[in-house]
């Protein structure tokens, strides 16, 4: 039997995490982990998607080079050299953040599977370890839903696809997240006839109705897409895989695919580690119910963090969120909430997604003013020929504060910093338009998006006071 005051089961982002702040405290600390070291970013997530996607973007350069006069001759897509590139830069990624948990002493990580015995005891593997404090960072899988379990090993999930050596002529995509969005349309980029499916009406992660539904619009107008489907056969046909499904209007379709990839969502890793011996409450949805300050189930020394707590499944968040955990692991029972950087998520489809702040559900409501611009018309989004979507900010009409912001835009993953960094800072609209903006950059549609704001809140605002009073 082992006693120590604090365990971590998980080596990823946010067991790292965790495990630096019980470092910083002094304490007795373990580090439990059954897998190979490596985060699930740089092993099957945001590193080797990425570079997907940069060779789907040059790919996507060359093809539409003729709009600026550049004619471009023969040209191919060396799919060898491509997943080479992809698989060296990632095993490379890995490797790193293996020699980093490796520097950890030898003598604080336990290769296992842990199992609790009760809210303050683990088995790992045979062996019996008691804790003061234990951190559940175990990460995510991906879920394969309904008919495509039963043919899981035809099926690709995210991690499967870096590990190509060809191309497929055709793919189905089963999902029209983030995930499902930037990888099947870096395929599509490279010349895959790619066919994007949902059993929802949503494509990637905005909340708000009006860019939502100009999304879903733009999106469903450049790629074949198949929303609010059931998806109910999928069988083998000769080799290729047919699914059948049924449309919202009752209409019976059914077509053959090269191959099928499921990204229909991941799913907390929690099975296996009889969390139903530690005696404590759990959600509607049978997860463990956790305090999102705290990261504390319940009222034990059990702290979850990452994607194991199914929250906010990113990767800065979970190392925030690991970092909560250790600290409170730490220092337990004396558990406070821990500080929160502002919600920032980006979809790197094309063009991109992103979300600033609270959700559109979470805004207070009739309590904002919403300013607006289209990049249709937007002048540097027409110079590089990217000219599509909208980007839409949200200001308090008695404050004048920056909310939150909802965009579908070229290279919105700059645009969405800078207002996450507004959020953040608590910053007026009156403030950020004192900010200095070159011309022409996309910047300038900030801008245009932000005097509307602040136009609409003068309209609207009843209140007869200064907006941000003192700045």
């Amino acid at each position: 039997m082992q006693n120590r005051d604090v365990v971590v089961i998980g080596a990823g982002t946010a067991g790292l995490n965790a495990v630096s702040e019980l470092r910083s405290a002094g304490c007795d600390w373990l580090l439990v982990d059954s897998g190979p070291y490596g985060t699930l970013c740089a092993r099957e997530g945001c590193m080797p998607s990425k570079l997907l996607i940069a060779a789907a973007e040059a790919a996507r350069n060359v093809r539409e080079a003729g709009t600026f006069g550049v004619r471009v001759g023969d040209w191919e897509i060396d799919a060898p050299a491509l997943f080479e590139r992809v698989r060296s830069l990632r095993d490379d990624f890995v490797a790193g953040m293996i020699r980093q948990t490796e520097k950890l002493p030898e003598d604080r990580r336990l290769h296992g599977a842990a199992r609790f015995l009760d809210s303050g005891r683990l088995d790992v593997d045979g062996e019996e370890i008691c804790a003061r404090a234990i951190v559940i960072a175990t990460g995510s899988r991906p879920v394969l839903p309904g008919p495509f379990s039963a043919m899981r090993e035809r099926m690709w999930t995210s991690g499967d696809v870096f590990e190509l050596e060809s191309l497929p002529g055709s793919l189905a995509v089963i999902g029209t997240g983030a995930i499902g969005l930037e990888i099947g349309q870096a395929m599509r980029a490279l010349g895959v006839e790619v066919t994007f499916f949902s059993n929802g009406s949503a494509v990637g992660i905005l909340t708000d109705p009006e860019l939502q539904k100009g999304a879903r619009a733009h999106f469903t107008k450049h790629q074949r897409m198949h929303l609010d489907v059931d998806i109910h056969t999928v069988a083998d046909d000769s080799g290729r895989i047919r699914l059948a499904w049924t449309s919202a209007d009752g209409t019976q379709e059914a077509e053959v695919f090269d191959e099928v990839l499921v990204a229909a969502g991941r799913r907390p890793n929690l099975s296996g580690l009889d969390l139903e011996n530690c005696g404590l409450p759990f959600g509607d949805d049978g997860s463990p119910a956790v305090d999102k300050t705290t990261m504390r189930w319940g009222d034990s020394g059990i702290f979850v963090a990452g994607d194991a707590n199914d929250d906010r499944p990113i990767l800065h968040e979970a190392s925030d969120e690991g970092r909560i955990a250790g600290r409170n692991a730490a220092r337990f029972p004396d558990v406070t909430p821990g500080d929160r950087r502002a919600p920032l998520a980006i979809v790197f489809s094309h063009p991109q997604m992103a979300t600033v702040g609270p959700s559109w559900d979470d805004l207070a409501d009739g309590e904002f003013a919403v300013g607006e611009v289209s990049f249709e018309d937007q002048g540097r989004a027409r110079v590089i020929g990217e000219n599509h979507g909208a980007l839409r900010v949200y200001a308090g009409k008695n404050t004048g504060r920056l909310l939150a912001a909802q965009m579908f835009a070229p290279q919105a993953e700059h645009l969405a910093h800078l207002l996450a960094l507004a959020v953040e800072r608590d910053m007026c609209v009156t403030d950020m338009l004192e900010m200095p903006i070159y011309h022409p950059v996309l910047e300038e549609g900030m801008r245009t998006a932000l005097r509307r704001t602040l136009d609409k809140i003068d309209s609207e605002c009843s209140v007869p006071e200064p907006i941000c009073p003192g700045t």
